[in-house]
C-alpha cells in the first residue's frame, strides 16, 4: 500500500506543483482501502519537474492486481486527480501474534 500512496504523491510532485493532497485510509470489511486526492494545480507546467521514469499507474497497477486488490485512478471534477486502491486483508496464520 506504501508504493500507492508513494507513486500517487510523486505524481502530484511532478505534475500539479501547488496543489493540496489528501491522503486516506481505511477498512471495508475484508479490505483495505487508500485514496490519494489533490487539488488542481497551482500552476500547469508541460514538462514534469524530475523528468520522467518508471511505469507509473499502469506498473503500479499490474503490481496491485499480483497481490489480488484494485487501483483506479482519474481527473476529478475540480480539476485534481484522485488514486484508490483497495486491498484485501491478510488472515492471521496459527501462532501469529496477530
Amino acid at each position: 500500500m506504501h508504493r500507492v500512496v508513494q507513486e500517487a504523491l510523486t505524481n502530484v510532485r511532478r505534475h500539479a506543483h501547488g496543489a493540496d493532497v489528501v491522503v486516506r485510509l481505511g477498512l471495508d470489511g475484508d479490505r483495505l482501502g487508500v485514496e490519494v486526492r489533490n487539488t488542481a494545480p497551482g500552476a500547469r507546467t508541460t514538462v514534469p519537474t524530475g523528468g520522467r521514469g518508471g511505469f507509473g499507474l499502469v506498473g503500479l497497477r499490474e503490481r496491485v492486481e499480483a497481490v489480488e486488490g484494485s487501483l483506479d485512478g482519474g481527473r476529478t471534477e475540480d480539476g485534481g486527480w484522485c488514486v484508490t486502491a483497495s486491498f484485501p486483508l491478510l488472515k492471521a496464520m496459527a501462532g501469529s501474534p496477530a
